[in-house]
């Protein structure tokens, strides 16, 4: 958890503003949730690994000797906990207010979350999270709509160029059923398969026969992991997801993912990706959040080797609130990741005045002076002159302000300079 400087906030604060600007433009409605929820909703098993690292907070009333007896069972122990994300919360948001909101909702949520990560360079414990969720649409218009918007807020930030990679859960499934992998064994199965980038195909097929996977299984999939494969040039579509897959590819999934393909090129014709459409199949995306149930997606950039964002279709989670399944596909941008990337700029809104007085100025010149600047709409500090009026001056540069102006006792009329 980091303290942030005020020339810091000010740069996560801009990045921010594009990110709402840009997401309100595309028709999504920011909401807002509790920082806690309840422990059984986010120990739910829907969040993998995360609820793991879920902050719990003790249960109130509790003395020395019923914190001893359930020590052993954290349900006992504690009622709440602080999200680990925020797509749990939203599921729990729209089941309770469904009433009140559109059939399709489009929801924006930016908000901290908290994660009990092992303290590591790009790993913290209250990080930002930037989401956009479509909730009630099961057509392909809906992740078309995710994806569009990702990359335009990507545009606005100076980042261009990005792409998304996309698969589906359920061509996953299907797969590992096509090459024989007993149902018991995927989800394991699916955490070698997702190494494939960092260890190879040898690599995966060694560590599933240490895992005691089916040997028919892994020589099928190491089989077809080695199969020739020719490289010429397939745009995003039916031929560059079939041609990934194994024969047999269920028609309706293929047919979802062509229809993202489609609306994404219409969108943003001409774009950077291969064929004008920013985005590629890869068979092997897997992305580890167990409530994802069908497209899965990873923002990524060619300035980076890692992703920027990523998202999925989580169709079940809100019937668990709601006793009847609705749609539902989020998105979710990587802000700390990102915030890094984007080049340091200046609020060009306003101007930023810093005014340098003597010790001698009267508080109500002071006072007067202040006001008028901001009444044109300028940004003013007041700074009393010091011996080193560079370090002063720089201080300001740091801080944001564009120009300064000297006062001293008496003075009518301010002459503002550019801060170099």
């Amino acid at each position: 958890m980091r303290d942030f400087l005020p020339a810091d906030k000010a740069r996560r604060e801009r990045v921010l503003a594009v990110i709402r600007e840009r997401y309100r433009a595309h028709g999504f409605d920011e909401i807002e949730t509790p920082v806690m929820e309840e422990y059984a909703r986010l120990h739910a098993g829907v969040g993998g690994d995360n609820e793991k690292l879920a902050y719990n907070i003790l249960r109130r009333g509790l003395d020395a000797e019923a914190i001893r007896a359930a020590a052993d069972d954290p349900a006992q122990l504690t009622d709440l906990g602080l999200r680990y994300d925020l797509t749990v919360p939203l599921a729990r948001f729209f089941a309770s207010h469904r009433g009140e909101l559109p059939s399709v909702f489009h929801a924006i949520q930016i908000a901290p979350v908290w994660r009990a990560e092992r303290p590591q360079k790009g790993r913290y414990r209250q990080f930002m999270q930037c989401d956009i969720d479509i909730i009630g649409d099961a057509s392909a218009r809906a992740e078309a709509e995710l994806a569009v918007a990702t990359l335009d807020t990507l545009d606005a930030l100076g980042l261009e160029g990005g792409g998304i990679r996309i698969n589906d859960r359920r061509l996953l499934d299907w797969m590992l059923e096509h090459f024989g992998f007993a149902p018991d064994t995927r989800p394991g199965v699916l955490i070698t398969i997702d190494k494939l980038d960092k260890i190879g195909p040898d690599g995966v097929a060694a560590e599933l026969r240490e895992r005691g996977a089916d040997v028919a299984a892994v020589d099928a999939f190491q089989a077809f992991l080695r199969r020739p494969q020719t490289l010429e040039f397939r745009p995003f579509g039916e031929g560059q997801v079939r041609k990934a897959l194994p024969e047999g590819a269920p028609d309706d999934v293929v047919a979802h993912l062509v229809g993202i393909g489609e609306a994404v090129a219409a969108a943003r014709p001409g774009g950077d990706g291969p064929g004008g459409v920013p985005l590629v199949f890869d068979p092997f995306l897997v992305r580890g959040m167990g409530y994802y149930t069908g497209t899965i997606f990873e923002l990524s950039h060619p300035s980076v080797s890692y992703s920027l964002g990523g998202g999925g279709r989580y169709d079940g989670m809100i019937g668990r609130f709601l006793g009847q399944d609705v749609p539902a596909v989020g998105f979710s941008i990587g802000f700390e990741r990102i915030v890094d990337l984007v080049e340091q700029g200046v609020d060009t809104a306003a101007e930023s005045v810093v005014l340098v007085h003597d010790k001698d100025v009267p508080i109500a010149e002071l006072a007067a002076h202040k006001a008028r600047l901001i009444a044109g709409g300028a940004r003013v500090r007041l700074e009393t002159r010091t011996k080193n009026l560079r370090g002063l001056l720089e201080r300001a540069t740091a801080d944001g302000y564009t120009a300064f102006a000297t006062v001293s006792a008496g003075q009518n009329e301010l002459e503002t300079k550019p801060l170099v």
